[in-house]
């Protein structure tokens, strides 16, 4: 196997637990109206569980308050049931065309709750990202092992991992550090 083949393999593996660590990140409440925090909130269309930005227009006036518009009129109950159901700690307010979901502020003791499973996202990421770099050595091994590669290119590809590794877990790192810092702060 050849080592930029190998690089390129353990780079897209650890592109993918920075995209999962991002989209987790995204998840995770900060205090601060969003409008991803109700992507997890599937409502009843005509007999289907759809994404509610499928049957409705999510916007966020300002920093405290979710407004949820129907594109039909009728789906406001469908809406309101499932953001209800999504156990999400928020309480629509029905006004029979739109619903406002105000965003409670954050307890200290939440926020710091909240830190620690953003902490956990990115030390989940860390792992894939390790175990991206351990199956890239261990592929670097086996192709020495099996003759087609000198110990010499095996050592410069087994730095390279580390190079990547290196990179990669810094950028969670940042990631890590601006997620606490926007759920900590009031």
């Amino acid at each position: 196997m050849d080592v930029k083949l190998i690089l390129a393999e353990a780079e897209g593996s650890m592109k993918k637990a920075i995209e999962h660590c991002a989209i987790d990140f995204a998840k995770i409440r900060t205090g601060r109206a969003t409008p991803s925090l109700l992507d997890s909130v599937r409502v009843d269309y005509y007999g289907s569980l759809v994404p509610i930005s499928q049957v409705a227009n999510v916007t966020t006036p300002d920093a405290t308050m979710i407004v949820v518009q129907p594109w039909e009129k009728n789906m406001i109950g469908p809406i309101d049931r499932a953001i209800q159901a999504a156990n999400l700690g928020l309480n629509p307010a029905n006004d029979g065309v739109v619903l406002r979901l105000p965003i409670p502020p954050l307890t200290e003791e939440r926020r710091r709750e909240i830190a620690k499973m953003a902490k956990k996202v990115a030390e989940d990421s860390k792992i894939g990202v390790r175990n991206a770099r351990r199956d890239a050595m261990e592929a670097l091994k086996k192709a020495e092992k099996e003759e087609h590669m000198s110990e010499d290119a095996r050592k410069g590809g087994e730095a390279d991992v580390q190079k990547l590794t290196d990179r990669y877990i810094a950028e969670i790192e940042k990631l890590f550090a601006e997620k606490e810092k926007d759920i900590l702060s009031v």
